[in-house]
C-alpha cells in the first residue's frame, strides 16, 4: 500500500518560546496542539486520532487524549526518539489510507531546559544493553564523538567541513526572531570553541531548549475543505540501526534505509529536492545523513556542505532554513518535529523572506532517534507543493 498523496499536512505550529520554567509539559502540548489546529483552521472537535510519544506524560497517548478533550478512535505512542513525529506523520498517513481516520494530531513538548529532564532519559538505566555500555561511559555526546572521529580517519573529513554546518544554520537561524541562538559564526569560532568530545566542539553541538511543536494530518477529502494551504506527503520511510553484535559500523546513519524509500515512493531522486530539513543534533549528524539520502557520493559529504552549499536561498542544497537544532529550537531535545515544520513553511511560501528558496517545490524531513554509534530509528518524509 502506498500513502503518496492520500494525506496532507494542514497544520503546523511551533511554541515560540526557548525557555518555558512556568508551564508543564502537558500544558505545553496543549498549547502547540490549539496553535496546529488553529493554523489549519479545524478544532479540537474535528480530531479523530492523536500521536504522541516519550515526552508525553503520565499514559502518552491515554493521558493527553483525556487532557486535550479529545474524542479518538486511533491512538499511536510509537516511540523513536527525534524521529517520532516523522514516524507519526506515516501512521497517520497509512490510517488515512486504509479509511480508519481522517484528523490525526500529533504534538510534541517538553521543558528540559528549565530542568524537567531529558527526552527518553528514563529508559536509559533499564535498557537491555544498559549493562554493556552505560557502564563503561557510553552516552550520546561520546557515541556521536566516535562517529565523527571514525569518519575523519576513513575519510579525510576536517573539523572546518563540519564546521561549515553550523555557519549555514547560524548563517539563517539571524532571521530568525525566536532563535535560541542569533549570532552569525564563522568556521574558526566553531574550530576554537571549547572541545567537549574529541573532535566534536561546543559550537557542534545543538541547543538545549524548552517548548515544543504540532502538526495536523488530515485526509485528501478533508483537505479539499480547508481555506490552509495544505502539503501533501507524497514519500515516507523508516530504518532502524543496530550495533551488529558489537560490530557496528560509525558511519552511517538509518538513513541509508529510510531514504530511498521515500524516494521511491515518491517517485523522485535527491537531485529534484529543492530544500532539506535535516535531524541536527550534531553536525556530524547532518553530514552522515546527507551522504545516507544519496545528496553525495559516500565520504563526500565534508566536500559537499563546503563554500556555502547548505546557506538559503541559492546553496545547493538550502537546509534548515529555521537555524535548525544547531541554533533555533530543539524542544525536549527531540528535534524531528521542528524538521516538519520548517519544511512545510517552506512550501507554503512561507519561510523568513531571506532565507525562503524560491519556487520551492519539494522538500525533504528528516529525523533521527537514538545514536549513530549505537542504535537509531531514522525517518524520512518527501512532502510536495500543494498540486
Amino acid at each position: 500500500m502506498t500513502v503518496r498523496g492520500v494525506a496532507h499536512i494542514a497544520g503546523v505550529f511551533e511554541h515560540p518560546d526557548r525557555v518555558i520554567p512556568d508551564k508543564t509539559p502537558a500544558q505545553i502540548h496543549g498549547e502547540v496542539a490549539i496553535g496546529a489546529l488553529a493554523d489549519a483552521g479545524l478544532t479540537m472537535a474535528d480530531v479523530d486520532a492523536y500521536y504522541s510519544a516519550g515526552d508525553a506524560p503520565g499514559f502518552g497517548a491515554l493521558s493527553m487524549v483525556e487532557y486535550l478533550g479529545l474524542n479518538c478512535r486511533h491512538i499511536d505512542d510509537t516511540e523513536t526518539g527525534g524521529s517520532s513525529y516523522l514516524v507519526h506523520v506515516r501512521h497517520a498517513a497509512e490510517a488515512i489510507a486504509a479509511g480508519h481516520i481522517n484528523v490525526a494530531l500529533i504534538t510534541l513538548a517538553g521543558n528540559p531546559r528549565s530542568g524537567a529532564g531529558v527526552g527518553g532519559a528514563a529508559r536509559f538505566d533499564d535498557a537491555p544493553e544498559a549493562s554493556f555500555e552505560n557502564l563503561f561511559g557510553m552516552n550520546i555526546l561520546s557515541g556521536y564523538a566516535m562517529a565523527a572521529q571514525r569518519h575523519m580517519h576513513q575519510y579525510g573529513t576536517t573539523g572546518a567541513q563540519l564546521a561549515e554546518i553550523k555557519v549555514a544554520a547560524s548563517t539563517h537561524a539571524q532571521h530568525n526572531p525566536n532563535a535560541f541562538l542569533k549570532d552569525v559564526v564563522t568556521v574558526d569560532d566553531v574550530l576554537q570553541s571549547r572541545l567537549i568530545a574529541d573532535p566534536l566542539h561546543l559550537l557542534d553541538a545543538c541547543v538545549v531548549t524548552d517548548g515544543g511543536g504540532a502538526l495536523v494530518v488530515v485526509s485528501e477529502a478533508v483537505a479539499k475543505t480547508l481555506d490552509r494551504h495544505t502539503i501533501p506527503v507524497l514519500g515516507t520511510g523508516f530504518g532502524a540501526k543496530g550495533t551488529n553484535a558489537g560490530r557496528v559500523d560509525l558511519t552511517y546513519t538509518g538513513a541509508v534505509y529510510s531514504g530511498p524509500m521515500a524516494f521511491e515512493e515518491a517517485g523522485i531522486t535527491p537531485a529534484d529536492i529543492d530544500y532539506a530539513s535535516i535531524y541536527d543534533s550534531f553536525t556530524i549528524t547532518v553530514l552522515v545523513t546527507l551522504e545516507d539520502l544519496g545528496f553525495c557520493e559516500k565520504g563526500g559529504g565534508g566536500a559537499f556542505v563546503s563554500d556555502g552549499a547548505l546557506q538559503a536561498p541559492h546553496g545547493r542544497l538550502p537546509f534548515n532554513t529555521d537555524g535548525g537544532g544547531l541554533c533555533n529550537n530543539h524542544p525536549f531535545n527531540r528535534g524531528g518535529m521542528t524538521k516538519v515544520v520548517e519544511a512545510v513553511r517552506q512550501l507554503r511560501g512561507e519561510a523568513h523572506p531571506e532565507v525562503q528558496v524560491p519556487g520551492c517545490r519539494l522538500a525533504l524531513a528528516h529525523g533521527t532517534g537514538g545514536s549513530m554509534a549505537t542504535r537509531m530509528g531514522s525517518a524520512t518524509l518527501i512532502l510536495g507543493a500543494e498540486a
